[in-house]
């Protein structure tokens, strides 16, 4: 299964990478963020390994766990996307739906 980090998911990583630089300690900001990307290498081969995210309780929407962060990402059909990275805390919204 591929696997793919939307835009998004970049830019998040990249937030984290700079927080930590702002704080002077760039190396943890660098550390989290090569941690992270290895702990999701293996939804290559085990997409389901995530919780359905509590919020949005959709089957196809799930996250990992690496604290402090949650990788929210999306199982498809033959790829695994990875959209989101926030702080675990974070509350999780749907996005708005046109009528």
């Amino acid at each position: 299964m591929e696997l793919r980090i939307a835009q998004s998911a970049l830019e998040d990583l990249q937030t984290i990478q700079e927080y930590y630089k702002e704080q002077d300690v760039p190396h943890i900001g660098d550390n989290y963020v090569a941690a992270i990307l290895e702990h999701c290498e293996m939804l290559q081969l085990h997409p389901d390994a995530g919780r359905v995210v509590p919020e949005f309780n959709l089957d196809h929407i799930h996250e990992l766990i690496h604290t402090p962060f949650r990788v929210v990402y999306l199982r498809q059909a033959k790829e695994v996307v990875i959209i989101r990275v926030w702080r675990s805390e974070r509350q999780l919204e749907l996005p708005a739906t046109e009528t």
